[in-house]
């Protein structure tokens, strides 16, 4: 397997976490330009759950990308495409549509 697929994976997941890093910025600065208090305002609510929210998405991204990577040393020690779980090949459809995949669809479930 080329690593074309995951180093496509691997550029469309960095340019998410940036995306979600600014997205994330610009809520914490619009939770400081506010005078909301987030305890008491009914806004505040709002602003600290899209705050949570937004870190919550970076974690996922930042996640996906360890798996990318994880993926990619796989491929350079020849143990890609192989079950982490139970040591049988991954099926070609699964890395098809998750090139990052670690496991079998059964060790998935």
């Amino acid at each position: 397997m080329s690593a074309d697929p995951l180093g496509a994976e691997r550029a469309a997941v960095l340019a998410q976490i940036d995306a979600l890093t600014r997205e994330f910025d610009e809520v914490v600065a619009a939770a400081r330009a506010s005078n909301a208090d987030d305890e008491h305002d009914p806004e505040g609510a709002t602003i600290a759950f899209e705050r949570q929210q937004v870190a919550a998405l970076l974690e996922h991204a930042r996640r996906r990308l360890a798996d990318v990577d994880a993926a990619v040393t796989a491929v350079e020690a020849g143990t890609y495409g192989r079950c982490e779980g139970c040591g049988r090949p991954i099926a070609p459809e699964r890395l098809e549509a998750r090139p990052a995949a670690r496991t079998c669809i059964d060790c998935a479930r």
